[in-house]
């Protein structure tokens, strides 16, 4: 589970701002379930009013090109993850283990013209937002070339990416240039020796430049991923609050999840009701007038990942995958390759696991997954 804390008292981050007849704060919380339905809180006035989400024009089922993100349970998936990279430059505990994980060597990762080509197939019946993970995406070499490409779908809306900003802020006017046009970057701690602990790596300034750069250059909002952990970053919830004061960045408060060599323990997670308490509790936001909290269930349903050795999950904690990579490689067509990608959509179950029983579930380590 994760919520997202964006400030809006100086400036319009893209969605209404929230109009308060009380002074004060004034917060709300979105829950989204697994089939689309929005359940909207003003937690400050506990009053419940329920939405529902725009559901999609049905889709007829003789048409296996637009049918092919469709699962058994109806539902459409228009949200594909793209791992470019098992390499990143960081090393942070919540995402591999301390020795280190065995990667996929570099002739099995999908090259530029694969990646475009999937990526084409998957637009092509009805994905409109793209976003590049890894590791770290803006390590590889063709990065602005892959952008470029994709933000030349037609169809596709959002090109978006996750980086741990290291090296982004030489490389991102030019990002810009080639459609990125969404940024998420994850920082857990706003203290640099605790960055470098949690990291195992120096550079807790150069992703500050990052995200101030984000910032001059029009992103809006600058979207920063904080996974809060127990005894690690919790205290410092009050003070990532602060960094939506006066800037157009949206913070995203994320639970502790467990994946292979991650070490996850119950002990070390803070569920995001104790976050949302303590959002609420110690902060008036001191000077901030109106802030918005969402609470998001994860996984995102509808999201399906690209790893980066072309292999397809449909989700997130379920161990199961196909490759893709491999019938490319043996000259499959597109017709072949969407009854593929059909095939394993079809199969995806209607939920998952809760954290327990996903702690117990054999999966990749989240470096393997793409973040």
């Amino acid at each position: 589970m994760r919520f997202y804390l964006s400030g809006c008292s100086n400036w319009h981050l893209g969605f209404s701002r929230l109009n308060s007849a009380k002074s004060g704060i004034k917060s709300f919380i979105q829950l989204g379930s697994d089939h689309g339905q929005l359940l909207t809180t003003n937690h400050m006035e506990s009053s419940w009013t329920r939405t529902y989400a725009t559901m999609p024009e049905k889709i007829p089922e003789d048409d296996p090109i637009s049918n092919m993100l469709v699962d058994s349970f109806g539902r459409q998936h228009t949200y594909l993850r793209i791992s470019l990279t098992e390499r990143c430059n960081l090393r942070c505990q919540y995402c591999m283990p301390a020795e280190g994980v065995e990667l996929t060597p570099g002739s099995k990762v999908m090259s530029q013209n694969e990646i475009v080509r999937l990526a084409s197939l998957f637009v092509h019946s009805g994905v409109n937002k793209i976003r590049l993970t890894g590791g770290e995406p803006s390590i590889r070499k063709d990065i602005e070339e892959i952008c470029s490409q994709l933000s030349n779908l037609r169809g596709l809306k959002t090109l978006a990416m996750t980086t741990n900003g290291l090296t982004l802020a030489r490389k991102l006017p030019k990002l810009k240039e080639c459609g990125l046009n969404l940024l998420n970057i994850s920082l857990d701690t706003l203290v640099p020796a605790k960055f470098e602990f949690m990291t195992r790596r120096k550079g807790h300034e150069r992703v500050m430049e990052s995200i101030y750069t984000a910032v001059d250059l029009g992103y809006n909002p600058v979207k920063v991923n904080c996974v809060v952990m127990r005894g690690f970053n919790d205290d410092e919830i009050c003070d990532f609050v602060e960094l939506t004061k006066e800037k157009p960045i949206n913070v995203r408060f994320i639970e502790f999840m467990p994946f292979d060599g991650n070490v996850w323990n119950v002990k070390k997670l803070v569920s995001y009701a104790e976050m949302l308490d303590i959002v609420v509790r110690v902060n008036d936001i001191q000077g901030l007038k109106e802030f918005k909290i969402t609470q998001q269930k994860l996984p995102r349903i509808l999201q399906l990942r690209l790893l980066a050795d072309g292999n397809l999950k449909v989700c997130l904690f379920g161990p199961s995958e196909v490759s893709l990579r491999d019938p490319i490689l043996g000259g499959a067509d597109d017709n072949e390759l969407r009854q593929i990608i059909g095939a394993a959509v079809k199969r995806k179950k209607g939920s998952h696991a809760g954290m327990f029983d996903i702690a117990k579930t054999p999966n990749r380590p989240m470096i393997h997954i793409g973040g």
